[in-house]
């Protein structure tokens, strides 16, 4: 139990590389399995994303989902054609197809994809939902999902109603260009308020039969392609800027370097923009005519995705830790994972209850947010492993405010918790000593009581491992220094259930005697409260702690016979 408890003390730490992956030393058998129940997971996903427009997951869990199933199929040598598409055909044949987009994971790959380009451009990456607009002699006639990118499901009936969007060209000319549909935000700053469910909100509008023109309002059009327009990208967006697409223009930028792409994807993520974004795209000048266009991720274009909000996690251990009061908080141990720049190794689910509900076993794969940028939070569990361990979690009843007042067998948790509550600030307040230390102390075989730790000398102290003659000395002295506390601070350190403003005098035998009536009769304590006083004044082991404290001469324990 000892050896978890060193887990549960351990900080979080800091790490600038992403962690490498490792092949599970899995049997055939279950490797076949782990990664048969992965693919029908993700493929569910694809199907659900592309033909009805409904994320069943966060789209960072989904890239890092597709990044596993990849893993695993080279480690155990079972890969298969990814089709993300698949589902998304439709029976309508784009008149220029649309690219797949390369996803670079970091500054290096950026780096790696600018070398020998000239004539770079960066936009934003918006989040919405892709479309063919084709216009003839100057009016929009047709209106195409993406689809499989080859073929897609004709949305033309919907056009009447887009009344935010360019439907007659300020010429009589045909051209057909390729843009995003999305929900128009006022304002939006993406670092802050993240994505909102904007796209979702456009393909189930766009999927409906029929869009009123109230609906239609709410969405946008952003074109991030003319495939057979001009020469260069300054030309296209100068020219799809005369024709009434000016955001085309406004949010575009030339660049040459990697720290240029950097400031831009850093300045569109944390200032306001009208729309959700999930990233940048980077383009250059130069690409094959459009009729040489595959539905693949080509040489001249790529993406550079936002930091991960969420991140995939594998869960090596399920823990129970036990507190002061006795409360049992399970603890999921992760294999670590690295999330805006911190290492993530565990995360508290809060309550047995949570723990109970989502059934978390070892080999499950979590989703991980920050709370407050701060605080690992289990998001939700994204895939269940195949062989499903037995997870023990304390008989009810054996934990309880009354519980673990001795470094007993399965005790040591509760009984380091109410030593680490004892020297806390709101305890006795002694400084540096904390969790850390009285964990070396029970270890030693020092301190099995709450009141052990009064009888110890430099000496032992001193000869403890790890501890310096100069550490040995502050100890004594936060030591001493806890004798000199006022009989009700040792109470509330003792953790006495009793609410803060209630006076408990300055002795213990005028306390310990009361009756659940006689504390009823207490201002601000009520019944249960009484009840709690009670039982806590007639426990063996308090009791025996009381004696140990007259017998140091503790303040307001002298008198007990």
């Amino acid at each position: 139990m000892l050896h978890k408890l060193l887990v549960v003390l351990s900080v979080v730490f800091y790490a600038s590389t992403p962690l490498s992956q490792e092949c599970p030393t899995w049997p055939s058998e279950r490797a076949r399995d782990e990664v048969t129940r992965l693919q029908e997971a993700v493929n569910r996903w694809d199907d659900h994303y592309h033909r009805l427009g409904v994320s069943l997951v966060a789209d960072d869990i989904y890239d890092q989902s597709r990044q596993r199933l990849k893993h695993l199929q080279s480690c155990f040598d079972l890969a298969e054609v990814a089709r993300p598409l698949a589902s998304a055909r439709g029976p309508i044949s784009h008149p220029v197809v649309h690219t797949g987009v390369e996803k670079l994971v970091d500054d290096q790959a950026v780096t790696r994809w600018m070398q020998g380009k000239q004539h770079i451009w960066i936009q934003p990456k918006v989040d919405g939902v892709a479309v063919s607009l084709v216009f003839r002699q100057g009016r929009l006639v047709q209106l195409l999902s993406r689809g499989d990118g080859v073929q897609g499901h004709d949305w033309s009936h919907h056009i009447t109603a887009l009344g935010n969007i360019t439907r007659q060209l300020p010429e009589p000319m045909d051209l057909t260009l390729q843009g995003e549909l999305y929900w128009r935000l006022d304002g939006h700053v993406q670092s802050i308020a993240g994505g909102l469910g904007a796209r979702g909100k456009v393909a189930g509008l766009m999927a409906r039969k029929q869009l009123s023109a109230a609906q239609g309002a709410g969405i946008g059009l952003f074109v991030w392609d003319w495939p057979q327009g001009p020469h260069t990208q300054a030309e296209r967006l100068a020219r799809l800027a005369s024709l009434g697409f000016a955001d085309s223009q406004r949010f575009s930028a030339a660049i040459t370097t990697q720290a240029e792409a950097a400031h831009w994807r850093q300045h569109w993520y944390d200032n306001a923009l009208p729309f959700a974004t999930d990233g940048v795209i980077l383009r250059q000048d130069s690409r094959p005519p459009a009729e040489r266009w595959r539905a693949n991720s080509p040489y001249w274009i790529a993406a550079w995705k936002y930091p991960f909000s969420q991140a995939l996690a594998e869960v090596r251990e399920v823990h129970f830790r036990v507190g002061r009061t006795g409360k049992v908080t399970p603890v999921v141990q992760l294999q670590p994972v690295i999330l805006d720049d911190r290492r993530i190794t565990q995360v508290s689910l809060g309550s047995l209850a949570r723990w109970q509900a989502l059934d978390i076993r070892p080999g499950d794969q979590v989703a991980i947010s920050l709370a407050g940028l701060t605080i690992p939070r289990l998001e939700q569990v994204v895939h269940r492993s195949a062989q499903r361990p037995e997870v023990h979690p304390p008989a009810d009843g054996q934990f309880h405010a009354l519980s673990c007042w001795q470094a007993s067998a399965g005790c040591e948790e509760q009984f380091i918790a109410r030593l680490t509550w004892l020297s806390s600030k709101q305890g006795l307040h002694m400084p540096r000593v904390g969790a850390a230390t009285w964990l070396d102390l029970v270890q030693a075989g020092h301190v099995n009581t709450l009141a052990d730790w009064l009888a110890l000398s430099r000496e032992q102290l001193s000869q403890l491992p790890g501890i310096s003659t100069a550490r040995a000395e502050a100890l004594m002295q936060s030591f001493d220094s806890a004798r000199e506390r006022p009989f009700e601070q040792w109470l509330r350190a003792l953790g006495i259930p009793a609410p803060r403003h209630v006076e408990l005098g300055f002795d213990w035998s005028a306390l310990a005697p009361r009756t659940t009536g006689q504390w009823l009769n207490v201002s601000g304590v009520g019944t249960t409260r009484a009840g709690q006083l009670q039982a806590f004044f007639t426990h063996p082991h308090v009791q025996a702690l009381a004696e140990q404290l007259q017998a140091h001469n503790i303040q307001g324990f002298q008198r007990i016979h």
